[in-house]
């Protein structure tokens, strides 16, 4: 069953085109027409978890990335000593990245 892995709530980095982006954030779904996500850009990280951390009230955005603007999506996973984006999220916020960038946003961590 291939692609299974990209089914809603997985956690993926979406590199896209014209321009040049990288986006970070939860599948909300994927169809023909495009990704459609909860997240962040990526170079916005830093400050979006320092602000998280603060306290501030942040959201990440739901976004919707057309099909020919996407050139590659690679699931968020660790590699050896290198931690995902999504444990050097909660390494640095002590939040739970499900309690931000799940649909519900309802869950707590």
């Amino acid at each position: 069953m291939q692609g299974a892995e990209f089914n809603a709530g997985a956690v993926v980095l979406v590199t896209l085109n014209s321009p040049r982006e990288k986006f970070w954030g939860s599948v909300l779904a994927i169809s023909a027409a495009g990704v459609s996500l909860r997240g962040i850009d990526l170079q916005s990280f830093e400050d979006f978890a320092r602000q998280v951390k603060s306290g501030d009230e942040v959201t990440p955005s739901a976004v919707f990335f057309p099909m020919h603007r996407i050139e590659r999506i690679e699931l968020d996973q660790r590699n050896g000593d290198i931690p995902s984006m999504q444990d050097r999220f909660e390494n640095k916020t002590g939040q739970s990245f499900h309690g931000l960038f799940t649909p519900s946003g309802t869950s707590k961590g």
